[in-house]
């Protein structure tokens, strides 16, 4: 059978914290004095391990972005986002590096329809010592109609979306400059709230590697379509280019704004 298939813990599912819906619940990830099985901080950016352990088998950890549950990659300061790219980044490569783990899955989850469960914002690392990287993702999906390009990094919108609608790339060549990923990622998060969609709830980032290279997914979340859900159906949008067009002209075009300093 040509999938992943993972076993998921429903018990341990459900005892996990939930204060998305729930917005006056408690927050694990403000309560830095209880938080346990730290592996590295970077001052209020914290990596350690997940203490709900939902895919069995495999080993999870979480990197929590900073203090407030309030503010979010688009508020952050150029500096900051910079610092939480490279902390993500180091820990990745550390897992991959360690020849423990054929797999290590890097993704963030913002919102109610983007599959997580815990407000503050954060990302995750997922470690599989079994799983088939080829199923993961398709090339074409990380490439697309050209937005900016700097310092060996690529803006790009999928013209081969792996869902649908307003996909975001940013290529990171080897040898390109981390800080520039980082921006371009905080670039492409900040154009999805404010300018694709106002009030855009959700959206995913998703990380993957192939050839040295690696690649981000920016993808802004919606209730899934059923033509994908179903059948498995990929829709083309035909804004694709006019997305292209307004990201040059707000973010690198002769008028643009600084947003972020």
């Amino acid at each position: 059978m040509d999938i992943n298939l993972i076993k998921f813990n429903t018990d341990v599912g459900k005892t996990k914290p939930e204060n998305i819906v729930n917005t006056s619940d408690y927050c694990p990830f403000c309560d830095v004095e209880n938080l346990t099985n730290i592996i590295d901080t970077d001052g209020d950016i914290i990596f350690l391990k997940n203490k709900y352990i939902v895919i069995e088998g495999a080993d999870q950890f979480v990197l929590i972005e900073g203090k407030s549950c309030d503010v979010d990659m688009p508020n952050y300061t150029r500096e900051h986002m910079r610092r939480v790219i490279k902390m993500g980044l180091k820990h990745w490569r550390k897992l991959l590096g360690s020849e423990k783990y054929d797999e290590v899955l890097f993704f963030k989850n913002f919102g109610p329809m983007s599959g997580g469960t815990i407000k503050h914002p954060h990302m995750q690392l997922v470690a599989f010592p079994k799983l088939n990287s080829d199923l993961l993702f398709k090339s074409e999906e990380l490439h697309g109609i050209f937005v900016a390009a700097k310092d060996g990094v690529e803006l790009n919108v999928s013209n081969f979306p792996r869902v649908g609608f307003g996909e975001l790339n940013v290529i990171f060549e080897r040898g390109g400059n981390v800080d520039t990923f980082a921006d371009f990622l905080q670039t492409g998060v900040h154009y999805l709230k404010n300018f694709f969609r106002k009030n855009l709830s959700s959206y995913n980032i998703f990380f993957y590697h192939r050839d040295e290279n690696i690649f981000a997914k920016i993808m802004p979340r919606f209730a899934t379509s059923p033509y994908f859900v179903g059948y498995n159906i990929h829709f083309l949008p035909n804004n694709i280019e006019r997305i292209a067009e307004e990201v040059k002209r707000i973010y690198f075009g002769d008028e643009r704004k600084n947003f972020f300093d």
